[in-house]
């Protein structure tokens, strides 16, 4: 299950918390969290704390909320059936994951991503990934929506005050024939483009690395700044993503399994520069077969 500890938010809670916000400000834009809580009959600490993930409101709660802020029904019901899901486990389906990767990205402080299959979506160019949900046999409406999303997330490594992003890339995932020379040439300088700001670390593990078995499969842990002065913060969060949902863990035993694993891939990875340049030999291989 996904673990909640005192004193930290949960994942499902803040994306929930996001949506509801966000619907408040499209919506009903001139109103306040104080505004919504009158309407209500609640105290605006507790509109507030559902806004923020603090607190996660009950699906009637929701309900009510979406009412009073003037919400069309089918956005209604989304975030009512956000709300009935998120205590029955951490798989976050379509809509929901969607928006849980755009708040990580918007609230984490870094995010590392291990990446021993494919190159990390937020380093893909819009052709790569089109390319992986393509072969995922995904419906094309499903693919439009999530290229958007993935390429959405990316604005978190460019806006003010960035997030801080390594990511370790198995050397083999920069030979996949995933789409054409050209393309994946284009797509391996944007990885060296990105490499060069000061936020964005990209690591190489070479073939020669001894393999760890906790890289059998993609995951990133993102970790978050204190939030007041009271100290308050957010714990680490690990994603795993495949092709038809997320999964999120926040229990401190299963997250130090994954941050383990996360050491021990930059222990084995080459540095920055090293990666750079080996990233540019393909490159050149790349353009000599075009």
């Amino acid at each position: 299950m996904l673990w909640t500890m005192a004193g930290t938010k949960g994942t499902l809670a803040v994306t929930l918390g996001a949506e509801m916000r966000d619907a408040r400000k499209m919506y009903m834009p001139d109103s306040t969290v104080r505004s919504v809580a009158a309407l209500l009959g609640v105290q605006h600490p507790t509109v507030s704390r559902w806004e923020t993930g603090e607190r996660k409101p009950k699906p009637e709660d929701v309900a009510a909320y979406m009412v009073v802020i003037g919400a069309p029904a089918e956005k209604r019901e989304e975030l009512v059936q956000m709300a009935r899901g998120s205590t029955s486990g951490p798989m976050l389906e379509d809509q929901g994951r969607y928006a849980a990767m755009l708040e990580i990205g918007r609230t984490a402080e870094e995010l590392v991503h291990v990446a021993p299959a494919l190159l990390p979506g937020m380093l893909q160019t819009e052709p790569y990934a089109r390319a992986v949900f393509t072969e995922t046999g995904l419906a094309a409406n499903l693919i439009d929506t999530r290229v958007a999303v993935r390429i959405g997330q990316q604005a978190a490594l460019t806006r003010r005050n960035p997030l801080i992003y390594r990511a370790f890339i198995w050397e083999p995932v920069l030979h996949a024939q995933l789409i054409d020379d050209e393309s994946m040439a284009d797509q391996l300088r944007h990885l060296v483009i990105m490499g060069k700001r000061p936020n964005v670390h990209v690591h190489i593990i070479p073939m020669r690395a001894k393999w760890n078995p906790g890289w059998e499969g993609p995951f990133s842990v993102a970790t978050f700044p204190v939030e007041d002065e009271r100290g308050s913060q957010r714990g680490p969060v690990v994603q795993l993503e495949n092709k038809v949902s997320a999964l999120y863990l926040e229990d401190p035993a299963n997250v130090e399994l994954y941050q383990s694993d996360a050491r021990r891939a930059e222990e084995v990875a080459i540095s920055a520069e090293e990666s750079a340049a080996l990233i540019a030999r393909v490159i050149n291989s790349k353009e000599l077969t075009t």
